[in-house]
Order: structure tokens, then C-alpha cells, then sequence
């Protein structure tokens, strides 16, 4: 008997799916023009409704409502529709009866007709989805988890049921869309065993993937971004797949491409960021509002012609746009730099007219947009403010506490009031350390900005402050895994963070020691690199997992690895093998590294000392230049500028250190650019030491400040003495033929002949002060950078002395004496 009620509804959904075929009814809904002709049909026939007309009712619904702009949506007026209600009362007493399609489609509709999530009909769809999740096929348990993700429940007790069927059924699913759906939606609950099934099982699927689906690519790219994961050779693939497709996407394919991956750690292929470009210049003519949106993620590389017109295309179509259309333009404006403030009124306006329409995720993102831009519109700001300040009173996410109250510190004058803090006081126990750190940046700009602080000492923040100390620390003490802060501190940066935590992180990592494998290594060494934290049991570590796991480890995760023993300046026998074993594996793929992987590799070698000839030759090869070039086009101006400083000092290294490749120096006039925009000043500390050094040496005309040399180093300050240790003074002559060879880089035969300027048995001294930036993080250990130039220095023929800060700043030199007495040491004592 219980079996056969069991079977009942089960039954009866076949009966109710099945027997639609030549239904009147349905045939009559889908041939509606319009909401009131739907619920016209309703109205008349609500005895007759089955469940699958009440899924074509709200199918139909939706579909009118899509076809329409923004402003002419009208969500609130169907949902208080009296046939609605009816629509709403036949689903919910006949949500048992419902096929599984039925339900998902009708959950769908109602989602996108704007029913709150905590309305009954959607949490009674929800539960019978529950219900039934067991027998739901993997592409419809893909559908319902991203109708869960639609409702905030990616962290549910429910997710979690779902990445626990897709454990055990993953070898079942065939459909590569499917899988990266459930991918994205159970990312956060996915056990790392899980998560590597899944990569592994996309990897495969891929292979078989025909057509190709772009937005499967940017999922499997999403989820890997999601997990704080570089799985190179999955990148890889889709990286292939991606730009051999590029001559086949339309428009709004390589938008929704930039829109999802064009700020991703992840992803970072100029190949097919270069041959996206020019697919867009071809497409760029079809359609106005597409080149409004593709324009989007080129950032400030955007040519001035191209950025000209589209601001005047801009200005021509704002008012054919509707809201949202309008939200991507101050996008753009906001990503090309824009100061074209009609341009900017104009858009602003168009949105202050239609911001309630705008969900919070979307004020956030516009306020600091508009803040970027130095938009003013007092009425404007005051709205955004309201908005912001009435989601963070009723948030229960620490994360959209911490981003909600980070864009209200952005605004003019960002008082807040005692409920707003106390909302995140509520929430402080329950942050991450990236949330607790935007909280600290909030906190210092409230501060700033009250007048009545300086007499409220005991304030508000301070009391704020001290709470959010003690929770950082507390969560470092007591977390158990490793992977899970190094999450939380990778975007972390800042004196809270240096000043409140740098110990305490330290002693985690050390702590959980053990917990170092091959899968978290380029994150470690990312983070050691980054905040200079020269911690040797940890760098040991590194160095000992990495060689055990050497063939698990992708070749192009080895620049990360290496660069905190590179540019930290730590070397060990285990650490050289390391060095030599990545060089063998890297070198064979030279030629299938993005350029400015194989650049930042080659770079960070060189730091170390390390030059190998196949990776060297090949980056200084002319088509290897010409092709990095036309690379470099598609970049802002500042990452050409840093990337051009790094290939400058790998080019002057590789010319001093190793001649017999017989590189040319190509940055010659790169460096006199750079000396145009960047002008000397000398410090407190610098002019001091300036001032000591002529009087030890017997007058200012014995050193010289801020000495450029061959190849384009600045020396602090330069002298030259004789085989008698005397100082020698800078004539006129020498002043004039030094400053005539200053800008002129050094073959064989200059520098025999600015050599013989010195007397036999003279020497070139240069005398560098060390400031706090050339030191490893809190220690005494000079950086690599500093020891790569010295040895440049040596080779240029100078002796190099280093004064270090906490030398010349400790106690024991306390007076002008003792000052003078430290160079004399340094100049006649040491180098004699």
C-alpha cells in the first residue's frame, strides 16, 4: 500500500507531462501577444489548468518581460496581478505533481520575474527540488543548482548535498556545459579531491568539445580563478582553444570573454588578447553599443583616435541606451580614463533617473566608479549614499559588510553613524583577513575625515580598531590550514597589515610547515617574494617540496617558485639544484611561453645570477623582439612602462655579465626617456652623507652626487683615489669629458679610454647609501637586486661601498665625529 502512494505522484507527473501534445490550452498561450492576454486565458480557464499550464502561463510571462527595455519592465504590476495569484496558488498546490521539467522551468520563471526568494512559492519549488535531487538528471541538477546560486544558498547544507551527488556520478556526466555549470555553482564547497576530479573530468570533456562553447571556457577559467588555482595545462587548453577561435566570434562573444576574464590573475595569454583586438577593429563598425561595451576591458591602452570616437559615439547614442547599457558606458570611462566630463553628466543623469532599478552589487560598483572619475553631483552622491547605508544595515554577509562600507569610506566626507557601526563591529568575529583589512582602510579614511577625533580619543574607531586587531590575530593563531589564509592574504597589502600581522603570519606559515605541498607552492613563494619575508625553514621547505614534486609541477609555475630565492637573495646546495633542474625543464618550451612569461622568467634568473643561453638567445632574437612589440601595443602605459624596465635591466645584466652571447644594448633610448621623467632628489640623509663625504675627503670637489653611469645606474655619490689613498679632485676637463661619456654604454674600447683618466693604481669608488627597500623584510639580508648591482658596479670598474641605514642611523654614530669617522673606515680602511 505505502509503495503504491509512493509511486502516486510520481505517476501522475508522467500523466501531466505526457498528455500535452495537442492541448488547446497550450496551443492558445503560446500564441499570446501580451501579459493581459495571458492572464486573460487564466482567468477563463483556471478549472482546466494543469500544472503545464501553469509553467506555460509563467514561461510566457517571462518572455514578454525580457523583450522589453529596463524602464518598461513592470515586475511589480504582474506579480500583484489577481491571475497571478491565481498562477501562484495552482503551482503551489501542485508542486508534487509537477515533472521534474516543470518544476525547474517554473522555479526559473518566477526567479526571473523578481519573486522574493523568501516567498513560499519559491522556498516550497526549492524543497521539492530538494526532494527530489537524487533523481534528477546531472543536466537538470546543473539547472537547479544554478537556480540555488540565484538565491544566495551557494553555501547551503543543499549545495553541499548536490557536490556530494556530483562526487559520486561525475564519471556519468558527458556534456562539457554541465559540468562547468555545476563546477561554478558547488566551487566553494567542492573538496580539493573533488576539485581535481573535476579538472581532471573538464579536461577531458574538452577534448571532445564540438562547437566550441565559450562560456564553458570562461566557467572552467572562473572556477579555476574561484579556487585561487593556476591548473597551467588546463589554462593552457583553453587559452588554445580560445585563440583558435578568435576569427570566428561576433562581438558579444569577446565581450562576455573581457567581462568575465579580463581582470583574472589567471589569465593573462597576450596572444589572444592581441588577436581579440584586431577581431574587434573588424567588428568594431557593426553595432554602436558594441563598441560602447568591447571597449571596456582594452583600459587605458586604448589608442587616442579610438578613445575620441568613442566618447563622441557615446554622446550621440546615451539617450537610445537604457540603464544598465548606460552602467557599462561609465564602465568604459572609468577603464579608458576618461575626463570628458559632458560625457560623464550626461551618463550619470541617465542613471540617477533609474536608480532604484539598480541592485546593490551594482551601486557599489557604480560609486566607485563614479568616485574614480571625480564625478560631483551632490543630489546624486546623497542617493548612492542612502542606498549604501540602508544595505549595510541590513546585511548579514561579512563580505558585502566589508565591500559596502569600503565604497561608503570612498565618498565626500564619509561620516558614519552608530548603527553602521555596529554593524560591522557585529561582523568583525565572522571576516576573513582580506574583509578585515578593507575594514582597516575604511576605518582610516572615517578618521580622516572627523573633525571631532583628535578630541575623541577613546572613540568609536579606536575601539574598532582594537577589535579588529585582535580578530586578525586571533584568526592566524588559530587557523589550521594554510591554504585558507594564503587565500585570505594574497591582496592584502598596506602598514595594518605589515605592522599588525607580519609576525603572526610568519609564525603560521611556520606552524603549519607541513602543510607546504606541491599544489600551494607558486602561492607561498608569491607571498614570501611580495612582502620580502626572507624566512628560511619555510624557503628550505620550498625548495625540498618542490624538488621531490619537480615532474608534478607545470614548467610554467617555476618563475613563482624561483622568485622569492632570486630576489630575496637565499642560496643553499638544495636551492642551486633547484635552479638548475627548473632551467632544464623550462628551457625545451621556450618557444610556446607567452612572451612576457618568458620574459619575467628570464629576469628573474638573471637576478639570481643565472643566464641560460637558449632562453637568452631566443628572448633577444629579432622575431622574438618584434612579436613582444606588437604585444606591447595592446598594454596601458604603465604596464609598459614597468614590463619595459624589467627587459632594460635583464638586457643590461645579460650585456655586462655575459659578452660572449654579444647582445646588443637596445635601451638607450628607453633609459633617457626615463631620465627626462624621473628626477633625482636627493634625501635628508643622502645630502648629509653628501656634506661629510667633502669634508673627509678635503673639499666637495672630490665627490660628485648622483653619478650616472654606463648602462644607466645612479650612484649616490662618487670619488676617486689615488695609489696613495688620496683623493683625487674632479677637474673641469674630467668633469666635462665624464659628462660628454656619461649616457654612452661601455664596449671594450670606451672603457679603456675613460679608464685612462686614472692615474695607475687610482680607483673608481662608489658609494652607495641602502635604505630600508634593499633589505629583506625586518632583517639585515640585502635583496638580490641590490647584489646584482654591485656585481654590475664591479664590472663597470668601480669598488662599490654600501652604507646601510641601520649603520649610519644606530646609536654608536651619534655626531657629526663619529659620522665622519665611519666613511673614513669605509673609504681608506675597508677598500685599501
Amino acid at each position: 500500500m505505502f509503495r503504491l502512494r509512493a509511486l502516486y505522484p510520481s505517476r501522475l507527473r508522467v500523466f501531466y507531462s505526457g498528455a500535452v501534445g495537442k492541448d488547446e490550452l497550450v496551443t492558445e498561450l503560446l500564441n499570446c501577444t501580451g501579459e493581459d492576454h495571458v492572464f486573460s486565458l487564466v482567468s477563463k480557464n483556471k478549472a482546466e489548468y494543469t500544472v503545464y499550464h501553469v509553467s506555460c502561463a509563467m514561461r510566457m510571462l517571462w518572455k514578454f518581460q525580457k523583450e522589453k527595455t529596463d524602464k518598461q519592465r513592470k515586475f511589480d504590476q504582474i506579480k500583484s496581478h489577481p491571475e497571478f495569484l491565481t498562477l501562484r496558488f495552482l503551482a503551489e498546490n501542485k508542486t508534487s505533481l509537477m515533472s521534474d521539467g516543470s518544476l525547474l522551468e517554473i522555479l526559473y520563471s518566477v526567479l526571473r520575474l523578481e519573486v522574493e526568494h523568501h516567498d513560499s512559492l519559491v522556498q516550497q519549488l526549492t524543497t521539492e527540488g530538494w526532494n527530489r535531487l537524487e533523481s534528477f538528471s546531472m543536466p537538470r541538477l546543473a539547472r537547479f543548482s544554478e537556480r540555488l546560486s540565484e538565491q544566495g544558498l551557494d553555501n547551503s547544507p543543499l549545495m553541499g548535498q548536490i557536490a556530494e551527488i556530483v562526487n559520486q556520478k561525475l564519471d556519468s556526466i558527458e556534456e562539457i556545459n554541465v559540468l562547468t555549470t555545476l563546477m561554478i555553482c558547488i566551487s566553494n564547497l567542492a573538496s580539493p579531491r573533488l576539485c581535481d576530479a573535476l579538472i581532471e573530468k573538464a579536461d577531458v570533456l574538452l577534448d571532445t568539445m564540438d562547437p566550441v562553447y565559450y562560456n564553458s571556457l570562461i566557467q572552467i577559467l572562473r572556477f579555476l580563478r574561484s579556487l585561487h588555482y593556476v591548473h597551467h595545462p588546463l589554462v593552457e587548453k583553453c587559452n588554445h582553444m580560445l585563440l583558435q577561435n578568435v576569427p570566428h566570434m561576433e562581438a558579444g562573444d569577446i565581450s562576455n570573454l573581457f567581462a568575465q576574464l579580463g581582470k583574472s590573475r589567471n589569465y593573462r595569454h597576450s596572444d589572444f588578447m592581441l588577436a581579440a583586438k584586431q577581431r574587434l577593429i573588424e567588428l568594431m563598425e557593426t553595432s554602436n553599443v558594441s563598441f560602447i561595451g568591447l571597449t571596456v576591458y582594452w583600459g587605458p591602452s586604448i589608442e587616442q583616435a579610438t578613445r575620441e570616437k568613442l566618447e563622441r559615439t557615446a554622446l550621440l547614442i546615451a539617450d537610445e541606451l537604457n540603464c544598465q547599457q548606460a552602467l557599462v558606458v561609465v564602465d568604459t570611462l572609468c577603464n579608458i580614463q576618461s575626463w570628458n566630463f559632458q560625457l560623464i553628466d550626461k551618463y550619470a543623469s541617465i542613471i540617477q533617473k533609474n536608480l532604484d532599478v539598480f541592485p546593490t552589487f551594482q551601486i557599489v560598483k557604480l560609486t566607485q566608479q563614479l568616485m574614480s572619475l571625480h564625478y560631483e553631483n551632490p543630489e546624486l552622491i546623497s542617493r548612492l549614499k542612502n542606498r549604501l547605508l540602508f544595505s549595510l544595515q541590513h546585511s548579514v554577509s561579512p563580505k558585502e559588510v566589508s565591500i559596502l562600507t569600503h565604497t561608503l569610506s570612498m565618498l565626500p566626507s564619509p561620516c558614519m553613524d552608530e548603527v553602521a557601526i555596529s554593524r560591522i563591529d557585529a561582523m568583525l568575529h565572522q571576516c576573513s583577513l582580506s574583509n578585515l583589512h578593507a575594514f582597516t582602510l575604511s576605518i582610516g579614511k572615517w578618521i580622516r575625515s572627523d573633525p571631532t577625533y583628535c578630541y575623541n580619543t577613546p572613540s568609536k574607531f579606536v575601539r574598532l580598531l582594537q577589535t579588529l586587531n585582535r580578530c586578525g590575530r586571533e584568526r592566524l593563531q588559530k587557523t589550521d590550514q594554510l591554504d585558507l589564509m594564503l587565500q585570505e592574504i594574497r591582496s592584502i597589502s598596506g602598514k595594518w597589515f605589515e605592522e599588525t600581522l607580519l609576525e603572526d603570519t610568519i609564525a603560521m606559515i611556520q606552524r603549519l610547515i607541513n602543510q607546504v605541498s606541491q599544489s600551494n607552492l607558486p602561492e607561498l613563494a608569491h607571498f614570501l617574494a611580495r612582502r620580502n619575508i626572507r624566512c628560511t625553514p619555510v624557503l628550505d621547505r620550498i625548495a625540498s617540496v618542490a624538488l621531490e614534486n619537480i615532474h608534478k609541477i607545470h614548467y610554467l609555475a617555476f618563475e613563482q617558485i624561483l622568485s622569492p630565492f632570486a630576489f630575496l637573495n637565499y642560496y643553499s646546495p638544495t636551492v642551486d639544484e633547484l635552479f638548475d633542474v627548473c632551467i632544464q625543464r623550462f628551457t625545451p618550451h621556450i618557444s610556446s611561453i607567452d612572451c612576457f612569461m618568458l620574459v619575467n622568467m628570464a629576469h628573474t634568473l638573471a637576478v639570481a645570477n643565472s643566464f641560460p643561453e637558449e632562453v637568452i638567445r631566443e628572448i633577444f632574437s629579432v622575431d622574438f623582439l618584434a612579436k613582444l612589440e606588437s604585444k606591447l601595443k595592446s598594454q596601458s602605459d604603465f604596464f609598459n612602462k614597468i614590463f619595459g624596465m624589467k627587459l632594460m635591466v635583464l638586457n643590461r645584466a645579460v650585456c655586462l655579465e655575459c659578452p660572449q652571447y654579444q647582445v646588443p644594448w637596445i635601451h638607450e633610448r628607453f633609459c633617457k626617456q626615463l631620465q627626462k621623467e624621473d628626477s633625482f632628489l636627493a634625501s635628508p640623509i643622502q645630502k648629509q652623507i653628501h656634506k661629510m663625504m667633502g669634508e673627509v675627503l678635503g673639499g666637495m670637489n672630490y665627490v660628485r652626487e648622483a653619478v650616472l653611469t654606463p648602462y644607466f645606474y645612479t650612484v649616490d655619490f662618487e670619488c676617486v683615489l689615488d695609489h696613495r689613498n688620496q683623493a683625487v679632485p674632479y677637474s673641469k676637463l674630467s668633469q666635462l669629458q665624464m659628462t660628454k661619456n656619461r649616457n654612452v654604454h661601455w664596449d671594450s674600447g670606451s672603457a679603456d679610454e675613460e679608464r685612462k683618466e686614472l692615474l695607475p693604481g687610482s680607483r673608481r669608488i662608489a658609494i652607495d647609501f641602502l635604505d630600508s627597500e634593499s633589505y629583506c623584510n625586518r632583517s639585515h639580508h640585502v635583496k638580490g637586486e641590490v647584489l646584482m648591482r654591485k656585481r654590475h658596479l664591479e664590472i663597470l670598474g668601480y669598488q662599490v661601498i654600501q652604507i646601510p641605514h641601520f649603520e649610519w642611523n644606530s646609536m654608536e654614530l651619534s655626531n657629526n665625529d663619529d659620522w665622519k669617522e665611519y666613511l673614513r673606515k669605509k673609504l681608506f680602511t675597508e677598500q685599501a
